[in-house]
């Protein structure tokens, strides 16, 4: 992959939903939706945390996700 960004922040406000909310209901710890939530790129995420975040907003993982970055693997 490369980097991503999760759309937290865009479906949350969608959805009605406050972060903490969010947290809660996912059972997150809200400094990682926080932080998911406010980041432009990353390399890495907790698989298990962002599929439970998914389900609370409704959305598949390919919705959530989004890739910001390829990275050419040769």
């Amino acid at each position: 992959m490369g980097l991503f960004r999760l759309r937290i922040r865009e479906l949350a406000k969608q959805k009605g939903l406050a972060l903490r909310a969010i947290s809660r209901q996912a059972n997150v710890p809200y400094s990682t939706v926080a932080t998911y939530a406010g980041s432009e790129g990353m390399a890495t995420a907790d698989i298990p945390a962002v599929m439970r975040i998914a389900e609370v907003l409704g959305v598949s993982i390919e919705e959530l996700v989004q890739v910001i970055e390829e990275i050419d693997p040769s």
